[in-house]
C-alpha cells in the first residue's frame, strides 16, 4: 500500500491538489495522509486579561484545524468515495517544513502531492513559497500540482535530463511505477550544445533505455536551445501532461524552478510535475 502525503492550508488550490491525487491513485490502495500544520495567532497579556477564553490559544487552533481536516474528509468521501482509499488526519503545531519532514519519518511517506501555492501565494513567483521549500527540503518525491489544474490522466511524461543522474537513485523505479500504471509514453530529453555525450552520459542514456525497455519510450535532443526553451518548445508539440525532474543542487532544476516566472517559462504553471530527490551525481569525465 502506498503513503501519500496531502499537505492542505485549506484553499482552493490545496483541495485542488487532493483531487489530483485521489484520481491519480483511483485504481490503487492507498493510505493518504491529510496534514494541516498551524501557529496561533499571538494575543498580547493585557488582551487575555480582558478576554478571558475557557481554552487557550493553541486548544483553539488544535480544535479549528482537526475540525477542518474532518470537514475535508467527510467532502473526500462524498465526492471521491473509493474503496482502496484509507485517510488519517494530522493537524500539528509546528513550522511547516519541519512537521513535513517529521511525517515522512513516522509514516514512511512514499510521495507528497501539493499545490503549487497557498492560499495568499504571489503570481510572480513560480510555484509558491511553501512548495519552492518542500522540493529544496525534503528527501521525498514531491508532485506539484498547478492552480485549478484539471485532472487529466499522464499520458505523455516528459524527463528532460543532462546525463549525470545516478542510476542507482531509489526514486527513479516510481517514474517507471507510474508509467506502468498509467499506461504512460515516457520522453526523455536533453538539450544539445554542440558538445557530445561523454561515456558517462552514453552509459546514463543506455542504463534509461534498458529500465524503461518494457515501457513506452522515446529520446529526444533539442539543438540549439538552453533547458527552459527546450521543455517550452517540447511542450508545445506534445501537449505533455506530467514532467518529471531530478532535482540536482546547482543544476538547471533549480535556475528553471526558483526563481520569479517570466513570460519564456510562464507555461509550466499548466502542468503538474513531479521531483524526485537526487542521489549523488555521476561526475562529468575529463
Amino acid at each position: 500500500m502506498r503513503n501519500v502525503l496531502l499537505p492542505t492550508d485549506f484553499s482552493d488550490n490545496a483541495w485542488n491538489a487532493i483531487c489530483y491525487a485521489l484520481q491519480f491513485f483511483n485504481n490503487e490502495e492507498c493510505t493518504f495522509f491529510l496534514l494541516h500544520t498551524y501557529t496561533p495567532v499571538s494575543y498580547s497579556v493585557v488582551h487575555l486579561l480582558e478576554n478571558p477564553m475557557p481554552y487557550g490559544l493553541e486548544d483553539i487552533a488544535a480544535m479549528n484545524s482537526m475540525s477542518r481536516l474532518e470537514n475535508i474528509e467527510k467532502k473526500i468521501q462524498e465526492e471521491h468515495h473509493n474503496t482502496k482509499h484509507h485517510f488519517k488526519k494530522i493537524s500539528a503545531f509546528n513550522v511547516f517544513i519541519n512537521e513535513i519532514i517529521d511525517t515522512i519519518n513516522r509514516f514512511d511517506i512514499d510521495l507528497i502531492i501539493m499545490g503549487t501555492k497557498g492560499a495568499t501565494g504571489a503570481k510572480e513567483i513560480f510555484i509558491g513559497t511553501q512548495t519552492m521549500y518542500t522540493l529544496k527540503k525534503v528527501k521525498c518525491p514531491v508532485i506539484a500540482v498547478p492552480s485549478d489544474f484539471e485532472y487529466k490522466k499522464p499520458k505523455e511524461v516528459l524527463f528532460p535530463t543532462d546525463y549525470y543522474l545516478n542510476p542507482s537513485n531509489k526514486y527513479i523505479p516510481l517514474v517507471k511505477d507510474i508509467c506502468n500504471k498509467q499506461n504512460s509514453r515516457f520522453h526523455i530529453l536533453t538539450a544539445y550544445y554542440g558538445v557530445d555525450l561523454d561515456q558517462n552520459q552514453e552509459e546514463t542514456k543506455a542504463f534509461l533505455a534498458l529500465f524503461f525497455k518494457d515501457n513506452s519510450h522515446v529520446f529526444h535532443t533539442a539543438d540549439g536551445m538552453d533547458v527552459e526553451e527546450a521543455i517550452e518548445d517540447f511542450q508545445q508539440q506534445y501537449k505533455i501532461d506530467l514532467l518529471v525532474m531530478i532535482h540536482n543542487e546547482h543544476s538547471f532544476f533549480e535556475n528553471l524552478l526558483f526563481k520569479p516566472v517570466i513570460n519564456q517559462i510562464a507555461y509550466h504553471t499548466n502542468i503538474p510535475f513531479l521531483v524526485i530527490p537526487s542521489e549523488k551525481r555521476i561526475q562529468k569525465a575529463v
